[in-house]
């Protein structure tokens, strides 16, 4: 027989224990050490989710007509000290402005930064398990995955869910053993490399700021400027795009979140009367 006594344990002697409890446990369903992507059931009768949903909910013929948009500017690029991140801060359903809150930055580790466009929680999602990824090889490997790596897990895995639906447009970046790297992927699975990019229905508005003040050769604050300036514009421009502007900066000690400022404070500083007065 078991005693408990003040918190300790007592056996009488000659009274065989069942120690079963124990053993190693039984591992149920896949091996720890398994990466595969999660799966997910689907419903009968639902062979390609992408057309079951525009069947069904894109008809405009139906009632139950839904009509999916999405809106928002998210920007990188290098440049001679490293990487600008910047992105704006609002979810919009159509003309319904659903949050001015959103962060559209995801912070996969210390090294890299994800941005997300798109369906929020497609983006969301699948960049917290490219997370999870990025630190089992880092476990694994005993070193850092590189930019490259990370961002072909990511394409590779939103490939093998082509026709689901997805939508997503983002940015995978950071600094690893070769400098700065930026990638672009996307819900089809493309993935591209480049020094820089703007994605979201307000990109068109950056892409003409930054490549018209763009150098290679620009100190960090400037950098951080034209970062928040080409986002600025792009929230002033595009009805979808809007409420705070967050900069990052990668460099070889990893990323920092410069500055995070409301849009409206960022346009009067920049065109109100006091500062048209000040330029005159």
């Amino acid at each position: 027989s078991i005693q408990v006594l003040g918190g300790n344990v007592f056996h009488s002697p000659g009274v065989a224990m069942d120690l079963s409890c124990l053993d190693t446990p039984e591992i149920v369903g896949p091996a720890l050490e398994s990466s595969a992507a999660p799966s997910f059931t689907l419903p009968s009768g639902v062979s390609n989710p992408r057309d079951f949903v525009a069947q069904e909910f894109q008809n405009k013929d139906k009632a139950e007509y839904i009509k999916f948009l999405h809106g928002t500017t998210t920007m990188a690029f290098v440049y001679s000290g490293g990487i600008i991140v910047t992105v704006d801060s609002r979810a919009s359903m159509g003309s319904y402005i659903g949050s001015q809150n959103v962060k559209k930055v995801i912070e996969i580790n210390d090294y890299l930064l994800g941005t997300m466009a798109g369906g929020a929680a497609d983006c969301q999602f699948w960049e917290r398990v490219l997370a999870m990824e990025c630190r089992l090889f880092e476990l694994r490997n005993k070193e850092r995955i590189s930019v490259a790596a990370a961002s072909k897990l990511l394409s590779n895995i939103v490939y093998s869910y082509k026709g689901y639906g997805l939508s997503m447009g983002t940015m995978i970046t950071g600094w690893d053993k070769t400098g700065p790297n930026l990638f672009y992927v996307d819900s089809e699975g493309t993935r591209v490399k480049g020094n820089r990019f703007a994605v979201g229905s307000g990109s068109t508005f950056a892409y003409g700021v930054l490549d018209t003040h763009y150098r290679w050769d620009m100190t960090r604050d400037e950098a951080a400027e034209l970062g928040q300036r080409s986002v600025l514009h792009a929230t002033h421009r595009d009805a979808f795009s809007g409420g705070t502007i967050n900069v990052y900066h990668v460099e070889d000690g990893g990323w920092t979140k410069l500055s995070s400022t409301d849009a409206n404070e960022l346009w009067y500083k920049y065109y109100g009367d006091d500062a048209k007065a000040a330029n005159e």
